[in-house]
C-alpha cells in the first residue's frame, strides 16, 4: 500500500458520497431558494440528484485528468498506477544567490551527478504542504511533474477522510492554456466544469461554494497561457483569489515563465526524483503480474544502478524523461547499446515533443532557428563550456553565445534581442535551467556531454578528443556517445584511440611485462581471446607484487588498488567467457590476504589459484606448490626475524617468479609506470565500449586493433 490508493467502485461512490456532503452544506447554509424550493430542508429527489451528478463529476475527473497518455504511448496508464509521491522545495532555497564558482564546487564535491545537491535536505512531502498551505504555486522545469502533481492532488481530496488530505473541498481542475480570450471568467470555467456533470444550475451552485470558501481550485499551467494573454490572465487569478480567498488555491507554473508572484502564495519548486523514487517510479510501471513474474522493475532498476548507465540515470531524475526510460525498456527489455540514440530522443522530447503532447501552442525561438538548427547552437554552448570544464554559466554569456550564434548563421542584426531567445528555449524547453540568479546549467549533464559529442562528430575534432582527454575521465560520456553518432563508422576514431593508449607502455620495465605476458600465454590451454589471457596474466603479477612487497606505504597500496580494479573491469570486458570461469576474484583474494599475513599456507592456495586459471603456457603449478611447502621448515627464528625475515620474503618472490618465468625486477614498478598502466588499461577498455556503442565498425579493423591490443608496439 502507498497510501495513494486509486478509487475503485466502492470508492468512487464514497467519493461521491463525501462530495453530495459538502454540496448539500453549501446549500444547507446559503439558504433561499434553489431548484425552485425553499432550503430549509434538502428532499431526497435533490439530495439524489447532486449525488448523482458528483459521482459522474468523480467519474469524469479520473477519466479526464488521471490517464496519462504520452510520448507516443499505445494505451494511456493510470496516474493512480505509476504516481510517485514528490517532494517540494523552498523555491527561495533554490533561487538565493550564489556564485558560479561556489555552484561548480558544491556540484564536484557531491560526487553524483545530481545538480539539486545538498538542497534536497529541505525538501517536503508535496501532500504535506498541500495539506498546510492554503496559497500553494508549485514551480518546475518542463516534465517536472507539476501537472500530475495537481491532479493527484485534486484526486486525494475526493476521496475525503480516505485521502491523504483532510480539508472537505470539492476539488476543480482548471488547465489555463484554454485561456485564451481577452475576457477571463474564472468562475464561469468552473460553473462549466460542474456542468461536465449535468451538476444543476451549476454556476449559481459555484459562486455559494466560492463565497463559502469550500473549493480547492487547481490552476494548471500558468506559463501555457498564450503570451499575448498572460498579463490578462494573471491579474484575472489575482483578482479571483483576492474575491475568494477562503478557497484553497494550488497553481503551476514553469519556473523560467514565473516572473509575477501571486501575493498570497507560498513559492515552492519541483524537487528532483532521488533513488527511492526513481526505483519506487519503476515498480510501479512496471506492476502488472507479467511484469511481475518477469522481475521487470527489478532488472530495469539493477541496469541503471550499473555504473556504465549513471548518464541514463540522471535523466530518470526528471519524471517526464524518466516515463520515456521505462517505455524503452519495456519495448525491449534493455537500454539501447548506442546510448547516442537515447539521449538524441530525450533531447527532442524537451525540444518539441513534450509540447506537442500537451497540445501547447508555442511560437518560434527565432524566425528561421528550426530544432535542427537550435541543436547545432546548444551543441556549440555546450562544447565550448565543456572544454572549459564549466558546468554554469552567467545569463550574459548565453545570451552573447546566443546572438553570436544567429548573427552568424541567420544574419541576425546587431541588436537581436538575445535575452528573448534565451528566455523562450528556459520556458518553452527547460534546456537551460536557472540554478541560482544569474547562474545557468543545462538542465542535465547527460545532454551537455550529448551535444559536446555532437558538436565533436560535426566539427570532425575526435582527433583532438583523443590527443587532449582521452585519459581524462570527465569526458568518458563524451567518447562513449562519439562513435554512436558516427554515421560513416568509426574505424579512424578507435584507432586514433589504440595507437594513444599504446604510447603509455613508454619504459623498459613496461615493454618488458607486456612482452612476459605474451611469452607466457601463449600456446596455452584455453582458447580464450588472446589479449584477455594476456591481461589476465598481469592481473596476476600485479597480485603478486602486491603481495610480496614489503613495507608497502599507503599510496603505493592505492596505487595497485586501482591498477587491479582496472585490470579485473577491463578482463570482463575483453572476455566474459574467461573471466567467468577464471576465478580472479578468488585469486586477488589469496594475493590480499598473503599481503596482510605472509602465511605460507595462503601463497600455496595462490599458487594453486593460478593453477586453476589455466592461462599459462608450459607453468608447473603443483611444481611451486611442493617447493612452497619446503619453504615451511625455513621460516625464520622469532630472534632472527629482524636479519633474516627480508631475505627469506625475497626466496619466496624468487620461487614465484622462477616458476612464472618472470624478471622480478618488472614487478617493482614507479608511481609514474603505475599511472601509465593505469591509463594504459583505461583507454583499452574505453576503446572497446566504444566500439560497442559504434553505429559502424569494419570487422577486419576490430580484429587488428584486438590483436594489438595488450603487446608492444614499436621497441
Amino acid at each position: 500500500m502507498t497510501g495513494f490508493e486509486p478509487l475503485a467502485a466502492p470508492a468512487l461512490t464514497a467519493a461521491a458520497t463525501g462530495l453530495t456532503k459538502i454540496a448539500i452544506n453549501v446549500l444547507s447554509e446559503t439558504g433561499g431558494r434553489w431548484l425552485g424550493r425553499m432550503q430549509s430542508g434538502i428532499d431526497e429527489r435533490t439530495r439524489t440528484l447532486i449525488t448523482t451528478a458528483l459521482g459522474k463529476y468523480v467519474a469524469n475527473y479520473q477519466e479526464r485528468h488521471c490517464k496519462l497518455r504520452v510520448l507516443g504511448m499505445r494505451r494511456p496508464v493510470d496516474l493512480e498506477d505509476v504516481y510517485t509521491s514528490v517532494r517540494l522545495l523552498d523555491s527561495q532555497a533554490i533561487q538565493k544567490l550564489e556564485s558560479i564558482e561556489a555552484l561548480e564546487k558544491a556540484y564536484r564535491e557531491q560526487g553524483e551527478r545530481r545538480f539539486s545537491g545538498n538542497r534536497m535536505d529541505g525538501a517536503k512531502p508535496g501532500v504535506v504542504l498541500a495539506q498546510a498551505e492554503q496559497y500553494l504555486m508549485v514551480l518546475g522545469s518542463p516534465g517536472a511533474g507539476k501537472s500530475t502533481f495537481l491532479r493527484k492532488i485534486g484526486l486525494e481530496t475526493m476521496k475525503g477522510n480516505n485521502g491523504q488530505l483532510k480539508h472537505h473541498c470539492i476539488p476543480v481542475f482548471l488547465e489555463l492554456k484554454r485561456l485564451t480570450a481577452p475576457s477571463i471568467d474564472l468562475k464561469q470555467r468552473i460553473a462549466d466544469e460542474l456542468e461536465t456533470c449535468n451538476f444543476p444550475r451549476a454556476k449559481d451552485f459555484a459562486e455559494r461554494a466560492l463565497k463559502q470558501g469550500k473549493l480547492l481550485i487547481l490552476l494548471d499551467g500558468l506559463d501555457e497561457v498564450p503570451s499575448d494573454n498572460q498579463l490578462n490572465a494573471i491579474q484575472a487569478i489575482q483578482d479571483f483569489v483576492d474575491q475568494y480567498r477562503e478557497n484553497r488555491f494550488i497553481a503551476s507554473c514553469r519556473t523560467a515563465a514565473y516572473r509575477t508572484r501571486f501575493r498570497q502564495f507560498t513559492d515552492v519548486a519541483m524537487a528532483d526524483f532521488d533513488d527511492s523514487q526513481i526505483e519506487q517510479y519503476i515498480t510501479n510501471w512496471f506492476s502488472s503480474p507479467d511484469d511481475w513474474d518477469a522481475k521487470k522493475a527489478e532488472t530495469c532498476w539493477k541496469i541503471l544502478q550499473q555504473p556504465e548507465n549513471k548518464a541514463a540515470k540522471e535523466l530518470a531524475q526528471t519524471p517526464l524523461l524518466l516515463t520515456f526510460l521505462c517505455l524503452v525498456y519495456s519495448r525491449s527489455q534493455r537500454f539501447p547499446a548506442i546510448r547516442a540514440q537515447l539521449y538524441s530522443k530525450a533531447l527532442r522530447i524537451l525540444l518539441e515533443e513534450w509540447a506537442a503532447d500537451k497540445g501547447i501552442m508555442q511560437g518560434d525561438i527565432y524566425e528561421g532557428l528550426s530544432t535542427e538548427l537550435e541543436e547545432v547552437l546548444l551543441a556549440e554552448i555546450a562544447c565550448i563550456n565543456f572544454v572549459n570544464d564549466q558546468l554554469f554559466f552567467t545569463r550574459r554569456e548565453l545570451v552573447a553565445a546566443i546572438k553570436t550564434f544567429l548573427a552568424n548563421t541567420l544574419d541576425a542584426p546587431p541588436h537581436l534581442d538575445g535575452e528573448a531567445v534565451l528566455n523562450a528555449i528556459a520556458i518553452q524547453q527547460g534546456i537551460f535551467i536557472e540554478r541560482a540568479e544569474d547562474a545557468y546549467s543545462f538542465s542535465h549533464l547527460t545532454l551537455q556531454e550529448y551535444l559536446t559529442a555532437q558538436y565533436i562528430v560535426d566539427h570532425q575534432r575526435w582527433h583532438q578528443l583523443v590527443t587532449d582527454h582521452l585519459f581524462d575521465q570527465r569526458w568518458r560520456e563524451v567518447f562513449l556517445l562519439v562513435p554512436g553518432l558516427m554515421r560513416g563508422g568509426a574505424n579512424e576514431f578507435l584507432q586514433n584511440i589504440e595507437t594513444t593508449a599504446a604510447d603509455q607502455i613508454n619504459t623498459p620495465k613496461l615493454w618488458g611485462l607486456l612482452q612476459w605476458a605474451d611469452d607466457v600465454t601463449r600456446g596455452s590451454s584455453r582458447s580464450n581471446n588472446p589479449s584477455a589471457k594476456r591481461l589476465v596474466a598481469i592481473y596476476c603479477a600485479l597480485a603478486l607484487a602486491f603481495a610480496l612487497t614489503r613495507d608497502l606505504d599507503l599510496n603505493r597500496a592505492l596505487d595497485f588498488d586501482r591498477v587491479f580494479d582496472r585490470v579485473l573491469n577491463f578482463a570482463r570486458i575483453l572476455d566474459r567467457d574467461l573471466t567467468r570461469t577464471c576465478d580472479l576474484d578468488l585469486a586477488h583474494r589469496c594475493a590480499r590476504d598473503l599481503a596482510r599475513d605472509l602465511d605460507l599456507a595462503r601463497a600455496c592456495a595462490l599458487a594453486r589459484a593460478y593453477g586453476k586459471l589455466a592461462i599459462f603456457s608450459g607453468i608447473d603449478f603443483s611444481q611451486l606448490v611442493s617447493q612452497l611447502i619446503d619453504f615451511k621448515s625455513q621460516i625464520p627464528e622469532n630472534n632472527d626475524s629482524i636479519k633474516t625475515y627480508p631475505n627469506f620474503v625475497d626466496s619466496i618472490q624468487q620461487c614465484w617468479c622462477d616458476t612464472l618465468r618472470l624478471n622480478s625486477g618488472l614487478l617493482t614498478l614507479s608511481i609514474d609506470e603505475s599511472k601509465a598502466l593505469n591509463n594504459y588499461f583505461y583507454a583499452n577498455e574505453l576503446m572497446i565500449k566504444c566500439k560497442e556503442s559504434a553505429v559502424r565498425v569494419s570487422p577486419q579493423v576490430w580484429a587488428e586493433i584486438e590483436e594489438q591490443m595488450i603487446t608492444i608496439r614499436n621497441l
